[in-house]
């Protein structure tokens, strides 16, 4: 019999996403770990009378919202109702196989110390290639997931990354409580990245686990290359760079940040994106005294080591150009030994 405190809440916020949610909760109602409850918010969507959580055999409850509070405050308003020790968030359009929650429970017992964890997406449409195996961040300020598009075979082993898409990203409740969540100001996107980062300054790792697998269809709700998400990663890249870039590489990196966004701007008419880009800038901008109060609280309370955080950091531009993985190996501290596991007091039946 499960104890009352499940090992983890799966957490998904729907918007409009009728068209995929049913898959989804099939999928982890699917789970071999039994361990678990599920958490949705209905995130004011039109759709939202649909939802049907009858199906799930596992403790589930939906939560309501009159308006969209976006993914990053629907989810840190999820994290707060849940009981898990660990928050596996999952969006409506991401599919995880059957064994994705033990896969991650067996990674919580292989490696010590690790709060954070990231699933290998594989594109719904076409399974044999990624969709991202990890965030990686430059210290230009850009941030991607790394190998997507290329073979699903090329991930075969676990590997420590910047951060997880928050897709499918595996949070331990204590350490994502601890920095806060999710930035709520950025709504959506960047927002994985950024909370990326603000863990790391305090001293997580964050582990891709080559065999918690997911299908995703990616930006299946907000569109992709959309104006809606063109203006979020634009203004919201901005922020997460001011807010989580340490100094002195700041300092050394904000001019070229500042030389990327006039390129921008000047190829706004060529590209036809110019009005969206020039205005994300300009509020980015805008709020440029409340980020910088930000950034000296993160920055005031970092943990991690300077040259350990610039070291995490993917340095080389050619894997920024081609979107190309930068896993790096496993530490040895973190290599479980005979004590018990990280963060799982009980085990599943």
């Amino acid at each position: 019999m499960a104890a009352s405190t499940p090992i983890f809440s799966v957490l998904v916020v729907a918007y409009n996403s009728g068209a995929h949610l049913p898959r989804c909760l099939a999928a982890v109602e699917a789970q071999t770990c039994r361990d678990f409850e599920v958490i949705v918010l209905d995130n004011g969507s039109a759709d939202g009378a649909t939802i049907d959580l009858s199906l799930l055999s596992v403790p589930a409850r939906l939560e309501r919202s009159p308006d969209n509070l976006g993914f990053a405050a629907g989810n840190n308003f999820l994290a707060r109702k849940a009981e898990g020790t660990w928050l596996a968030l999952l969006n409506p359009d991401a599919f995880p196989e059957p064994d994705w929650l033990a896969e991650v429970l067996a990674a919580t017992r292989r490696y010590r110390g690790v709060r954070v964890f990231g699933s290998t997406q594989l594109l719904d449409g076409s399974p044999d290639l990624l969709d991202g195996a990890g965030d990686h961040y430059s210290p230009l300020g850009l941030a991607w997931r790394g190998d997507r598009m290329r073979p699903a075979g090329t991930i075969d082993a676990d590997g420590e990354v910047m951060g997880p898409c928050a897709a499918a990203g595996i949070y331990r409740r204590d350490a994502f409580l601890e920095v806060g969540g999710f930035a709520e100001r950025f709504f959506c996107y960047y927002e994985d990245v950024d909370l990326g980062l603000r863990l790391r300054l305090n001293g997580e790792r964050c582990i891709q686990l080559a065999h918690a697998r997911v299908r995703h269809v990616a930006s299946a709700i907000a569109g992709q290359n959309s104006d809606f998400s063109r203006y979020h990663i634009t203004r919201n890249r901005i922020w997460t760079f001011l807010r989580c870039m340490p100094a002195p590489v700041f300092q050394l990196v904000l001019p070229l940040l500042l030389a990327q966004l006039a390129l921008i701007v000047l190829l706004g008419p060529v590209r036809g994106d110019g009005p969206v880009r020039r205005r994300a800038i300009r509020d980015a901008f805008v709020n440029f005294r409340t980020v910088m109060k930000e950034r000296s609280e993160i920055q005031g309370k970092r943990k991690a080591g300077l040259a350990d955080f610039l070291g995490a950091l993917s340095w080389n531009p050619a894997k920024l150009r081609g979107a190309k993985g930068d896993r790096r190996e496993i530490r040895s501290e973190n290599r479980a030994d005979d004590r018990p596991p990280s963060g799982v007091e009980h085990a599943a039946d």
